[in-house]
């Protein structure tokens, strides 16, 4: 299969970490809309109750910072970094055009959703951590994955 073939397979709605980070705020009784097409970037998650924007991003693709994940593949370089650099830029619009509009974003990383499918203790702490962040006991939740 070339890569071409293999990217081409890559999903971008309905994933396993998106589909996991929505089956643990279901549980904890939040309820959202998918794929909103009125919001800018198109969030995977916008809870209007609490005008809260979640983006469950994959490490590669959106550039992750300090991830063993997010890394420019060695064939055809410039190009990859050309793309992935402007995924990240595209990102970082969508989040503040979003943030002008007084709805909050929150960005949970595949390897966040990783470590929280081995790790309960760190599963539970950061789920505690995202519903302070959605209902605004916390507005600066980290968002580092690591």
């Amino acid at each position: 299969m070339s890569r071409s073939e293999n990217m081409a397979r890559v999903k971008n709605k309905n994933t396993k970490p998106e589909l996991y980070i929505r089956r643990l705020l279901w549980k904890e009784g939040f309820r959202y809309r998918l794929h909103s097409k009125k919001l800018p970037g198109k969030p995977d998650l916008y809870l209007p109750k609490y005008n809260t924007a979640i983006f469950v991003n994959g490490c590669f693709w959106h550039l992750h910072d300090n991830c063993k994940y997010a890394s420019f593949p060695k064939n055809n370089h410039e190009f990859w970094k050309k793309k992935l650099l402007s995924n990240k830029e595209r990102d970082k619009n969508i989040y503040s055009k979003l943030n002008e509009s007084d709805i909050k974003v929150l960005v949970i990383w595949g390897c966040e959703v990783q470590n929280m499918l081995k790790d309960e203790v760190y599963r539970n702490r950061r789920l505690s951590e995202i519903k302070s962040f959605i209902l605004g006991k916390n507005s600066d939740v980290p968002q580092t994955g690591e």
